[in-house]
């Protein structure tokens, strides 16, 4: 490759990446914010169970408890880790993601990535961003239940959470449930491939192309391929949430040795409907993120790429964007798996 094509292949590449981690980043804080109230109820019914003395409904029970006792605030308890931890995890998941299609994709450029290695990319991505942030989302599951645990001395803030964790529990205890977090993979690799089919075929159907579908059909393929990855692989984030609830005193018993004695108690206690509390709740909470995410990903994304620089020429063996969006006769029903968020 010349020096002329790998300065333009550069330059491709960082336009892109920093159009993806830009608009994911600016889409998931719009949501997380938007959904926070019920990110905690969910959080709080995955360690603690169904609130004692419950009438009506579990979500409009539960935000009056939170209101009442811990105030406005408590509506709101995790929302920072959460905003720290996108920027981070945006940019992991997209230069990994970006590099693994690369070297899965063959070495003419126009090779469309197959379900299965689409699904190879997004579980690598997903390892990586796992492993690189799951301290930032213990310190968020550890904020958003303190304020249903008496006997522990709250944390004060993120940095006073990680500087504790770290002195108390080690390093243990910041990658405290990353085995159900690694587990979670599956979630990603089921759901990034559903939106892009979905999206695939509503393109097909209207004579389009993917990136020109119109606000009400992302969010309709967001919102299908999110409630099917969510009820296949809820299970991993009950036990997720448990592991990374405990140990937050270090005078406290811990409940669970780690996966498997979590999920055989989850089991002896609720049986199988354990695995899925909260999971209506999450839903939700959920779908609606999804949404907001995805449809507010593609906006903002497309609002990017009109205004980041673009060189023009590609080198050999990358493949125009634009071409790569353009159905062609021979694998039509190929998934155009080439960018979109994690939620």
């Amino acid at each position: 490759m010349s020096s002329n094509g790998q300065s333009s292949f550069n330059s491709h590449y960082v336009r892109d990446l920093v159009c993806n981690a830009g608009a994911g980043a600016s889409a998931g804080a719009i949501a997380a914010t938007f959904v926070c109230p019920l990110d905690v109820i969910k959080t709080r019914l995955q360690v603690h169970g169904l609130p004692p003395g419950r009438k009506g409904s579990v979500i409009i029970t539960s935000l009056q408890n939170i209101a009442r006792t811990e105030g406005f605030r408590g509506l709101y308890r995790g929302l920072s880790p959460t905003i720290l931890a996108l920027l981070p995890n945006w940019a992991v998941y997209f230069t990994v993601y970006e590099q693994l299609k690369g070297l899965l994709r063959t070495h003419d450029g126009w090779h469309q990535l197959t379900t299965g290695e689409n699904m190879i990319a997004a579980a690598g991505a997903g390892a990586a961003t796992s492993i690189s942030t799951n301290p930032l989302w213990v310190v968020k599951t550890r904020l958003q239940t303190q304020g249903m645990r008496p006997d522990v001395v709250p944390y004060k803030s993120v940095v006073s959470a990680l500087t504790r964790i770290t002195r108390e529990e080690g390093i243990r205890g910041l990658y405290s449930g990353i085995l159900p977090s690694l587990a979670g993979i599956s979630h990603v690799a089921i759901q990034f491939p559903s939106y892009e089919k979905i999206k695939s075929y509503m393109a097909k159907k209207e004579n389009t192309t993917v990136d020109k579908l119109s606000p009400g059909n992302v969010a309709i393929a967001s919102s299908i391929s999110k409630v099917i990855a969510s009820v296949m692989t809820y299970p991993h984030e009950v036990i997720r949430s448990r592991l990374q609830a405990q140990g937050q005193s270090k005078n406290m018993k811990v409940r669970y040795a780690g996966v498997v004695d979590c999920t055989k108690k989850v089991f002896q206690k609720d049986g199988f409907p354990g695995f899925y509390r909260g999971c209506a709740t999450n839903l939700l909470r959920t779908t609606p993120s999804a949404v907001i995410t995805f449809t507010s990903y593609e906006m903002i994304y497309r609002f990017f790429h009109r205004f980041v620089p673009q060189d023009n020429v590609y080198p050999q063996g990358y493949p125009k964007t634009n071409d790569l969006n353009k159905p062609k006769p021979e694998d039509s029903d190929d998934i155009k798996f080439e960018k979109g968020p994690m939620v």
